[in-house]
């Protein structure tokens, strides 16, 4: 049985008096979709082990409103947007970290016009600097020597210009780090961006993230790593109509770190 997780809620703090390090905007995926939970759960671990005072808002974070708005319906997006900023600024939240890259784009961007400032990072900016502070030491473990190809979240990368810190994490974990032809500012969409998330494709020849798997394979990965939910899903998704599900993995950076870690 492995040690029970440590997520302090921010109410809890509150009661003692005191105010965490950094809060952990969970986002939607990371707290209901599987998948992602098992992010969650590894970010946390890393994040313990790393003796970060973190809180989450629990059941009082709610969705930050990045499908409402992409998908044009900016009514309901400020409506999500505002009741979260409320919520924030009432714990007087200064920073804040998170493993999805809408949640992070949309917190950083575009809540501050409506009165929420707050110090914003992606859990790979984070762990980055918990590693250069000393905090959190990276072992190669299993991923010694695998070949990993990194694939960049459309807001990560193009929208916010963060590269460097989830290739240099992998490089950390002394993998053999590949670039598909499509990277960095030549990114590619895994195709879920603007709320295709949550519909089936338009009529086409190729869905967008079969397109983007291809790319993948043919730099012959072990591992097709990731640093958002949704393209941890539309990866999965071309790994499995690509029948090599059995061959190459898909996982997310906090996952990898963790599990050099054996956490």
């Amino acid at each position: 049985m492995s040690e029970l997780l440590k997520v302090p809620t921010m109410a809890e703090f509150m009661a003692q008096g005191k105010q965490p390090e950094v809060l952990f905007w969970v986002g939607c995926a990371g707290s209901f979709d599987d998948r992602a939970k098992k992010i969650t759960k590894a970010f946390v671990k890393l994040l313990n082990k790393s003796n970060v005072e973190f809180a989450v808002l629990g059941t009082e974070e709610s969705c930050t409103g990045d499908p409402a708005k992409r998908a044009g319906n900016e009514f309901l997006f400020q409506m999500q947007a505002v009741t979260n900023i409320e919520v924030m600024n009432a714990y007087e939240v200064k920073k804040i970290v998170t493993a999805c890259p809408h949640c992070f784009n949309t917190i950083k961007n575009e809540y501050p016009e409506l009165g929420g400032k707050y110090e914003v990072m992606h859990h790979t900016q984070f762990l980055k600097t918990l590693l250069d502070e000393g905090r959190l030491t990276i072992e190669g473990g299993q991923f010694k020597g695998k070949r990993i190809t990194f694939h960049d979240p459309c807001y990560l990368g193009r929208a916010n210009n963060v590269y460097e810190a989830p290739r240099d994490l992998i490089r950390k974990l002394e993998a053999e780090l590949i670039e598909m032809k499509n990277c960095r500012r030549n990114g590619l969409c895994c195709g879920a961006g603007g709320a295709q998330m949550f519909k089936e494709p338009e009529k086409g020849n190729k869905d967008v993230n079969v397109e983007r798997t291809e790319q993948a394979l043919d730099v012959k990965p072990q591992i097709i790593a990731a640093g958002c939910p949704f393209c941890n899903t539309m990866m999965t998704d071309g790994v499995k109509a690509k029948e090599k599900e059995s061959d190459v993995a898909v996982m997310d950076i906090a996952e990898l770190i963790a599990n050099a870690q054996d956490l």
